[in-house]
Formats: structure tokens, sequence, C-alpha cells
């Protein structure tokens, strides 16, 4: 909160107030690391998506993020239903996923894997908002 307060010209107890209020109106939801796949084992990753039987989203939705290698599920319009991220060890446990768990999901009609060779993450600063960079000493 600090350094927050010193990129952006304020006191510590004002950021801290802020914050606060912005986590109980739900602006903000979470605080989160972000963390490099590769380095802590999933080297796979893939973008699956799934056409899903008509009201079976709230329960296929559930399950999906109850799987440990499921990073992110939406529900999405187009030629598909869900659309997932998913991030695996291996190409083996990749194929596990889909087949074993996926695939024999009630309510789950087709799937389509798509592997990712390679990513950039890209957060826009939000409109209006000073670009704050909060720098996080490294031991």
């Amino acid at each position: 909160m600090r350094d927050l307060a010193t990129a952006v010209h304020v006191s510590r107890a004002h950021v801290y107030t802020r914050v606060k209020r912005l986590l109980d109106e739900g602006v903000i939801r979470r605080f989160t690391i972000q963390v490099d796949p590769e380095r802590v084992g999933f080297s796979t990753s893939a973008y699956l998506t799934m056409k899903v039987e008509q009201n079976s989203w709230r329960r296929i939705r559930d399950t999906l993020a109850a799987l440990p290698w499921v990073e992110h599920v939406a529900l999405v319009s187009g030629d598909f239903d869900v659309l997932l991220l998913v991030r695996s060890a291996s190409n083996k446990t990749l194929r596990d996923l889909v087949f074993t768990h996926i695939q024999n999901m009630p309510g789950v009609r087709s799937t389509r894997t798509l592997l990712v060779f390679d990513e950039t993450d890209h957060l826009p600063a939000l409109p209006g908002d000073p670009e704050v960079v909060v720098e996080v000493e490294r031991e």
C-alpha cells in the first residue's frame, strides 16, 4: 500500500480507505499473483470449445471450475457454448482431461481442442486512471 500511495501521490491512509471501499463495493473482487505456468510444471496450455445441451450450463460450469487444470470458464455466443482455458503438465495429461473428464460429463455434446503455442498477457490501464506500476522487491 505504501508503494501504491507513493505512485499515485496520496497518503497510505487514503489508499487503505479507497481500497477497502472498492472491495466493499465489489469493484475489486480479489487480489492475485500471476504465476508463469511453465515454471510450475504446466507446460501444455489449450483452449477448449464445447457445445453443451441447453439448460446444462450451470451444472457443467460448476463441474469444470472444480477441475484443477481449468483456469478459465466462459459461456459465450457463436458456434460453441463454452470456452475453457486449461493448463496441464503434458499432452498426455491434457488428453486425459478432455477424453476422461470433460467429454464424459452429462450435457457435453462436443469439444474441440486448440493447443496454445505461445501467449502474451496484456492488462490494459483503466480509462481515466493514471498508469500505476507497483514493483515488488524480489529476494
